[in-house]
């Protein structure tokens, strides 16, 4: 199978602000309307979805989808990278890790049978 990217994920520490700010930058839809608040992000045409997420550090994650998580986390200890969450499963939803490549930055992975919006 191909590891398409499939999420994105903008961190900030004002989520509301945030969520504002690219609602109306770019018509997105955003729902925080879940219990963990997360801010779905729908960019609407061909593009993929994403969240909001409060982050004491803002910036940006890609998450790129795999058949085993477990694998792609060998896979990337051999190329030079290291595991930066273990893998973590939040019920009903998603299973993820994250990892951080050579030159520092931080890539999500994830596994579900529907891809996050």
């Amino acid at each position: 199978m191909p590891n398409p990217v499939v999420h994105f994920e903008i961190g900030a520490s004002n989520t509301a602000a945030l969520r504002r700010f690219y609602s109306q930058a770019f018509d997105w839809v955003i729902s925080a309307d879940n219990p963990m608040q997360y801010g779905l992000v729908e960019t609407g045409g061909e593009g993929i979805g994403g969240g909001i997420t409060e982050a004491e550090n803002p910036g940006v994650t890609l998450y790129i989808q795999v058949d085993d998580l477990a694998a792609a986390l060998e896979r990337v200890a051999a190329g030079g990278g290291s595991t930066v969450q273990e893998i973590t499963t939040i019920p009903g939803m998603v299973t993820f890790a994250l990892f951080a490549d050579p030159e520092g930055n931080v890539v999500g992975l994830v596994h579900s049978e529907t891809p996050p919006a």
